[in-house]
């Protein structure tokens, strides 16, 4: 008996279809009275990264929202990450592994209603992100444009 091959087991495409990939929008994250954790991800040449996040907290404030923590990550620092920092981050989501557990843990123990990203985020890393911290994650860019 015949044994059918893997190509055979595929489904037939049919032309003049084009399969469009689904994009979530940027979520709506109303940052008044909430509470916020700030993440940023710099790299060791950036040395200003102290001054930016502040500017973050501050503009947090000025929209009516509460910064109750901070997480940086920082690449480059370290010899083996100055080997790496020509490798891009976490496609999945941005930070180490260890970074996004600290994230979770401090979103968790301060009740934060959202987790705001100085860098912008794919909606893929979105998904990963609030499913991970459990709340939302969004990036600066679309925290301001949409308040």
């Amino acid at each position: 008996m015949r044994r059918t091959s893997r190509h055979d087991r595929r489904p037939a495409r049919r032309s003049g279809t084009v399969q469009a990939r689904h994009h979530d929008p940027a979520p709506v994250v109303t940052v008044k009275e909430a509470d916020v954790v700030i993440v940023g991800c710099f790299s060791a040449k950036q040395k200003d990264f102290a001054a930016q996040m502040d500017a973050a907290v501050r503009e947090m404030a000025a929209r009516g929202a509460r910064a109750v923590g901070q997480i940086v990550q920082r690449r480059g620092v370290s010899s083996g990450g100055a080997r790496k920092m020509n490798l891009p981050y976490s496609s999945r989501t941005l930070l180490s592994y260890g970074k996004v557990r600290q994230a979770a843990a401090l979103c968790e123990r301060t009740g934060a209603d959202a987790a705001v990203f100085l860098t912008p985020l794919t909606s893929r890393q979105r998904r990963v992100l609030t499913g991970i911290l459990g709340c939302p994650a969004a990036n600066l860019a679309d925290v301001l444009t949409g308040a």
